[in-house]
């Protein structure tokens, strides 16, 4: 299967930023199969790999079904939708409404024909059709059998060296070949024909009628002179113009015919017949719009259901729940422009009108349709109710034909009545116990029944005495005395002396007669009674009611398939569908409407059966059968047909909604997933298409309602808004809808909540403002406190803290008066919120504490998100005060709230705020760790992959940090599972880093063989990106692992030097330079490779001096100082060590910088006196460091320079003087120190 993503009509390959998507997206499927896998089972296949590069999957099959089933989706256009469903994001499918873009699937046909020949080679038998005229050796008595080209027969393949065994359909004459050239017919035909029972498929004979139209209709002319040998058959003369009712059908032996000049219906043979100028071929398989749907949909009552289902899935508590204030407490700024006002004046008038039309209405609480009830029973015909008769008793030699007067009157006649068609279609059953009463069993009602057939035979009342053969033969069948049965329909089939009107009673009787004959295995009278069944059958489609089993169905099939006529094998699967949906036999009437719809999908031309009722129908069957993903597909192909209606649109969305919660385990009642969106979206816009009625508008405000809702809980604000504006612009003054007030409100106030959550508090003030002048003045109803504490809210965000708090107090008051305590609870701590703003901490814990105690006392389960979140704003507030034990309290306490409620966003958000906590505030690895793991557990049950990986990236560090071999370990199977993540979803850049940090574990542990590996992959992956900064980054982290290390420190180098030096000067990166040229200075110091260190270290001082910055160069120069000085090069070893010390800041400011004098000023000394020889010198530099360090007061550095100093003036300079005095300070120094004596003889130094 070879996957691409593409956009508008011509399904053109979208850009490459789809396709890039869809390839991650099978990424994941490639690490995480389940799903997959499960979507392949329904789709009858079995998944082999994912190239997900190349964008293939690979499947394969075990049966021919398998392949099927697999080629009927595929050619319906099921794959397609399946992966969509499969592939695309929840926020996909609201972000591309009104975009054109899907998932085309196409597959590799030749391979597929393969492999399904090879499975029915292996299966060991097939049919076949001829691919040339031959000649097989006759198996039976008589000739060889011949086969012309095209002609499909029962092929064995060879075995034990045997040759091919044929058998032919049309005689059941067998053959043998050695290698037959032949073509297996298609996976439909080779399940209906290896299901089918032989006594239908073999045996009736080759269709021998050379009409040359398949389908036709008009008027056709008689070849020939034909006497009609009985009432059902029409006696025509050559040149006799006949005019075809319903459908001729070439490869049937019969169809229903009127003579034009007499107007009498009845068969007539199609070999007799030729077109004439008015035959014309028919290119649909429907006569009118009855056939073209298997069911009806009354718009009205569809809509009603809609609208009940959008209002149990989708309630809104909004109008009902005060809402807390949980948004960042930054006030919003707000921009104003010409048009923003404009909009914001024309929503205003828009609700100001609605609100407006309650003044005018003279109802209370809901505003009504005006409607007249004449859309249900006045359109509705009344059933006819079944007849009833009273059996009486038969007495022997009584002639009295009175008891029968009653039963002759209802049953003469030779036209068809309503009453008739009820009394044929009833069961042997119902006829026996409620038509006729008054007799103790069935055979005493048959006696009585034979009686008046005999009567009705004797008075020459033919239609009684043919309609009574027929209830007899029923109820003689109900017995299953069949050979009785068969009798009377016969006789009820020749009575007549005229032509048969009531084609019901016709039907009722051929339908009859072919069961007995199929079941008595007398093919040939089967084979006769079912061509002209079917020949009435397509001439009045009514007549299916009277089948009781498809096997004439069936026989229908198996000429069109064996005639190749696709124009009567989609008839025939239309009729088999809706015979078995009208039976309750859903199952077996699924491959039909598959195959059905196939034949639609491939026809040359358009047929104008409805598809928006046949996908719509299937959908319902794959939801039956446990089949999500079908049911979804259909559903989808269902509302995507270009003549879709509002209906099947509705029923549509109906499905999907169910199909949606059953696949992914929705049980939640107010849940609506976002794969609605596309109907809801469709079902808006055909609404707007109607003409101007009540119902539509409320359909509409629910429609819209429902997909805001969507739109807001993937923050899609904007667009939500978009569209509620769209709605209240939409009314009209004059509408009336069928919204109660209330709910009207609850719209109203939910768009302004919109607005606060688009930053838009302003808007939403004046929408509150409005509402709120609209409600009665002296009685306050729970809704005005919701309004108030969403004034409240606005007015916050606003930065008008007084208002606000104003607001929330009137909304408390609105709940003490209600004793609304989960409401009283939101506006306490939105009270406390205010607090915290305005900077009243002490204020805000008293309203906080107080909303917790609220919430405690409640056991209702609708409000433990709220009450979380109160936890959670209550202990950070104690976190901020320092009192961190409060403040763990309240974080626990609301991690197992949300554990007991099972809410896992705000498990979530509880368990990251403890992290944080352990982190950060009150530091405790394991505690910290354990809580980072349940938050692995969390994101990964909702499925949120790229924070999985970003968590289980933390928590490899939190292990790291703990420094022991087994933390390393468990650092590194986290890294692994973030790897994998990132590699799945297609992060190259934190894949590339994820690869560097299990090399860098890999070092840690020092396995070593593993860490260059590692590193090689996460450099190769880096350079894959194509992005400079972040390869020269990636380079330089390489390195660091070596650099930090005391392992092999030379490997850095490499990196640093060869890798990423390069690409920093190449891209101009001056910082990066800086910081290697340090890093490989102070490297190569290390390892003494001094004379190479230096050119680093001059960039480094060059770069530093065109930056400007002191401490770079102050670094710079000391290290450039310290490598001549391990170079022997002393006098520029003291020029860069003084250069350094010309930029340290002056005065002195930080107790370090001065202990950086005392050490370089020491160590020039050194240099001087030991490595120069000029003690002179060496003396002047020791006491600038002295006076360092007396500054300092750093008495262990003033002991080593008195030292030094009492040496040099006692050995060098002789100054005898100095020398005592420097001697006497250095022993009050040891003295103080503890140390032992000094020596300052020359050989100390």
């Amino acid at each position: 299967m070879l996957l691409d993503v593409v956009r508008g009509p011509e399904r053109l390959p979208a850009d490459e930023e789809s396709q890039e998507m869809l390839r991650g997206k099978l990424r994941i499927l490639q690490a995480h199969s389940t799903e997959v896998n499960a979507l392949f089972m329904e789709l009858s296949t079995h998944l082999i790999s994912i190239n997900s590069e190349e964008k293939v999957i690979f499947v394969t099959f075990k049966s021919f079904e398998e392949i099927w089933k697999f080629t009927t989706y595929y050619t319906i256009g099921f794959l397609g939708q399946c992966m969509e469903n499969l592939l695309f994001d929840q926020k996909f499918w609201l972000s591309s409404l009104g975009e054109d873009i899907a998932i085309e699937v196409s597959i590799q046909e030749d391979t597929l024909n393969l492999i399904y020949k090879g499975i029915l080679m292996q299966e060991g038998s097939l049919f076949a059709s001829c691919s040339t005229n031959q000649m097989f050796d006759s198996s039976t008595s008589g000739g060889d059998l011949y086969l012309e080209q095209g002609d499909i027969a029962h092929f064995e393949p060879p075995f034990l060296g045997s040759g091919w065994t044929v058998l032919c359909l049309a005689d059941g004459a067998r053959g043998t070949a050695p290698k037959p050239t032949l073509e297996p017919v298609i996976p439909f035909h080779q399940w209906f024909l290896k299901s089918g029972a032989e006594s239908i498929l073999v045996g009736d004979g080759k269709p021998a009628c050379d009409f040359p139209l398949q389908f036709a209709r008009g008027t056709c002319l008689a070849t020939m002179a034909y006497d009609a040998e009985g009432p059902d058959e029409l006696s025509v003369a050559p040149a006799d113009r006949i005019i075809i009712v319903g459908l001729l059908v070439s490869c049937l032996d019969w169809f229903t015919g009127r003579k034009e000049s007499t107007g009498e219906v009845g068969l007539v043979k199609t070999s007799m017949v030729k077109p004439s100028t008015d035959t014309y071929s028919l290119e649909d398989i429907f006569l009118d719009g009855k056939e073209r749907t298997l069911f009806n949909l009354r718009e009205d009552k569809v809509i009603e259901e809609t609208i009940a289902l959008l209002k149990k899935n989708s309630q809104n508590d909004t109008g009902h729940n005060y809402k807390l204030d949980t948004v960042s407490y930054e006030e919003t700024s707000f921009s104003s422009s010409k048009k923003v006002d404009i909009q914001q004046s024309d929503l205003k008038r828009g609700i100001q009108r609605i609100l407006d039309q309650r003044k005018d209405s003279h109802l209370d609480s809901v505003v009504t349709m005006n409607v007249t009830q004449d859309s249900g029973l006045a359109t509705e015909a009344k059933n006819p109710s079944p007849p009833c008769f009273t059996v009486y008793p038969v007495v022997e030699g009584n002639s009295n034909t009175e008891n029968f007067i009653p039963l002759f009157g209802f049953l003469e006649g030779q036209s068809y009545k309503e009453e008739f068609g009820v009394l044929y279609g009833l069961s042997s059953e119902v006829l026996a116990s409620s038509t006729f009463t008054g007799h103790a069993d069935e055979g005493e009602l048959i006696a009585f029944l034979g009686v008046a057939r005999e009567t009705a035979r004797k008075k020459r009342l033919h239609w009684s005495q043919s309609r009574l053969c027929f209830l007899l033969g029923k109820l003689c069948a109900g017995r299953s005395k069949f050979s009785q049965a068969r009798v009377y329909f016969e006789e009820a089939l020749s009575v007549p002396q005229e032509c048969f009107t009531d084609l019901r009673l016709l039907a009722s009787i051929y339908s009859n007669l072919a069961a007995i004959y199929l079941l008595q295995k007398n093919t040939e009278n089967f084979f006769a009674m079912t061509e002209r069944f079917v020949a009435l059958l397509l001439g009045l489609p009514e007549c299916i009611d009277s089948l009781k089993d498809n096997s004439a169905l069936k026989y229908i099939l198996k000429k069109a398939i064996l005639s190749h006529n696709k124009m009567a094998e989609a008839q025939a699967c239309h009729l088999l569908a809706k015979h078995h949906l009208t039976h309750a036999e859903g199952v077996q009437a699924v491959p039909y409407l598959e195959r059905l719809l196939v034949l639609c999908a491939e026809a040359q031309r358009t047929w104008t059966i409805s598809r928006g009722h046949g996908y719509l129908t299937l959908g319902g069957l794959y939801s039956e059968l446990q089949l999500p993903h079908l049911s979804i597909s259909s559903a989808r192909k269902a509302s995507l047909q270009p003549s879709t209606t509002l209906s099947v649109c509705l029923s549509s969305m109906a499905l999907v909604l169910d199909s949606v919660k059953r696949l992914y385990g929705i049980t939640e009642q107010f849940s609506i997933p976002p794969q609605v969106a596309p109907y809801l979206h469709q079902a808006l816009f055909l609404t707007k298409v109607q003409k101007e009625h009540n119902q539509y508008h409320a359909l509409s405000h629910h429609l819209t309602l429902c997909l805001c809702q969507l739109f807001c809980k993937h923050r899609m604000v904007g667009h939500a808004i978009c569209h509620m504006d769209t709605l209240i612009n939409k009314n009209q003054p004059q509408q009336r809808l069928l919204i109660s007030v209330p709910e009207q409100n609850s719209a109203l106030i939910w768009l302004a909540w919109l607005h606060i959550d688009n930053s838009q508090p302003d808007v939403a003030l004046g929408i509150l403002d409005l509402i709120l002048a609209s409600m009665p003045e002296h009685c306050t109803t729970p809704q005005e406190g919701v309004i108030h504490n969403m004034r409240g809210v606005a007015l916050r965000r606003m930065g008008d803290l007084r208002r606000a708090a104003e607001s929330y107090q009137a909304a408390v008051d609105i709940c003490q008066e209600y004793e609304d305590m989960p409401n009283w609870a939101v506006a306490q701590a939105n009270q406390g919120l205010l607090c915290l703003k305005a900077g009243a901490k002490g204020l805000a814990q008293r309203h906080l504490t107080e909303a917790v105690q609220l919430f405690s006392e409640m056991d209702e389960e609708g409000h433990k998100a709220n009450f979380i979140t109160v936890l959670l704003e209550l202990g950070h507030h104690y976190i901020k005060q320092n009192q961190l034990d409060y403040g763990k309290g309240c974080y626990e306490w609301a991690l197992l709230l949300a554990m007991n409620a099972n809410l896992l966003d705000c498990q979530l958000t509880a368990t990251r705020h403890l992290c944080h906590l352990y982190g950060c505030e009150s530091q405790d690895q394991a505690r910290c760790i354990i809580y980072s793991q349940h938050q692995v557990l969390l994101l990964k049950c909702i499925g949120d992959r790229g924070q999985e990986g970003e968590a289980l990236e933390a928590l490899s560090q939190l292990y790291l940090s703990l420094g022991t071999e087994r933390a390393y370990r468990a650092a590194l199977d986290y890294t692994k599972s973030s790897l994998g993540i990132f590699i799945d979803l297609g992060c190259r850049q934190k894949e590339a880093y994820g690869w560097l940090q299990a090399g860098k574990i890999y070092h840690l542990l020092n396995q070593t063989e593993l860490v260059d590996l590692y590193v090689q992959v996460a450099q190769d992956v880096a350079l894959s990106t194509g992005d400079t900064n972040f390869i020269l980054n990636l380079l330089e982290a390489a390195g660091d692992i070596f650099f930090n290390s005391c392992q092999e420190r030379d490997k850095a180098i490499i990196f640093y030097r060869d890798r990423a030096l390069p690409i920093a000067g190449k891209s101009n990166s001056i910082r990066s330079r800086l910081r290697l040229c340090n890093k490989l200075t102070e490297l190569m110091l290390s390892l003494k490779l001094y004379g190479e260190a230096v050119e680093f270290a001059q960039t480094a001082l060059d770069i530093s001096i065109t930056l400007g910055e002191h401490l770079n160069k102050r670094v710079a120069y000391h290290r450039l100082a310290s490598l001549y000085r391990c170079l022997d090069q002393y006098e520029l070893a003291e020029h860069y060590y003084l250069k350094t010390l010309t930029l340290c800041p002056t005065p002195l400011l930080f107790d370090e910088e001065t202990m950086y004098y005392v050490r370089v000023y020491q160590t020039l000394g050194d240099i001087i006196f030991y490595d120069l020889k000029d003690p002179f010198d060496a003396a002047g530099y020791y006491h600038l460091a002295l006076a360092a360090a007396m500054d300092l007061g750093n008495k262990k550095s003033q002991l080593q320079l008195c030292t030094r100093l009492a040496t040099i003036y006692h050995n060098f300079l002789t100054d005898r003087e100095l020398s005592l005095f420097f001697y006497q300070k250095a022993r009050g120094f040891a003295a103080e120190l503890n140390m032992r004596r000094i020596n300052i003889s020359l050989n100390q130094h």
